[in-house]
């Protein structure tokens, strides 16, 4: 599994396009919404910033670039060919996607800290580092199960685009309106309760135990993204 991430890691840093999409473009815009995280938190607050922060990160530098890692090495045959070797399904998957995990959550962990120095510390630490987990965690389930329905790289700019889109509208409507109206649809939503978690970890003034039921709705989009994928996944290019 090692040696796949490492060669992975590699090819990351010499596609620009990639490099962009997961790295460039990501904290770019969150470089932009910490900058000015007095006027994003006068619309929402501290808490929707590092809500929005996390699923920028998570979208673009996570999801996308996953879902296009996968649809590439199975164009070009790699992911056939590893199945040949030692290696099982699971260590496969884990080292093609380890890379980008771990840059997203070093990312999102900068991100946060810079949001804390210039804006104060979050109020509880911990239920900030499991929201972002589980944040992560829900990113990677729908990427696997968005591969079985890519073709190509170039395709993944396409099957991307509902579900990068979709988190970041929901991570906003969320941030921005709170959960007071329609609260059920909006922690049903993809990312939803996420947000609202990430909100109550950074603002504070809701009792952990309350917090942590918002933990239901992400790990079921996990456990519904992961029972997609186990469906969808393909391990070679259609004929």
């Amino acid at each position: 599994m090692l040696s796949i991430a490492s060669s992975e890691l590699i090819q990351i840093f010499r596609n620009r396009l990639v490099l962009i999409t997961s790295l460039i473009v990501p904290v770019a815009v969150c470089v932009f919404f910490v900058r000015q995280h007095e006027t994003f938190a006068a619309i929402g607050s501290l808490g929707y910033i590092a809500a929005i922060v996390m699923f920028t990160v998570a979208a673009f530098g996570l999801y996308a670039t996953a879902v296009t890692t996968l649809a590439s090495r199975r164009q070009n045959l790699f992911l056939k060919r590893l199945r040949s070797t030692a290696e099982g399904d699971a260590g496969i998957l884990a080292g093609l996607l380890l890379p980008v995990v771990v840059l997203a959550a070093v990312q999102v962990t900068a991100i946060l800290i810079a949001l804390a120095v210039v804006a104060g510390q979050p109020s509880d630490i911990l239920l900030l580092v499991v929201a972002t987990i589980a944040t992560l965690a829900m990113m990677v389930g729908l990427a696997l199960a968005t591969a079985g329905l890519t073709n190509s790289p170039e395709h993944a700019q396409v099957t991307t685009l509902p579900v990068t889109l979709g988190v970041i509208g929901v991570a906003s409507w969320v941030g921005i309106t709170g959960t007071a109206d329609l609260a059920w649809l909006r922690r049903l939503l993809p990312g939803g309760a996420a947000t609202e978690l990430t909100m109550n970890a950074w603002n504070g003034g809701v009792a952990v135990t309350d917090s942590l039921l918002l933990l239901a709705p992400t790990l079921g989009w996990v456990a519904v993204a992961v029972a997609l994928a186990t469906r969808l996944l393909r391990w070679e290019p259609r004929r």
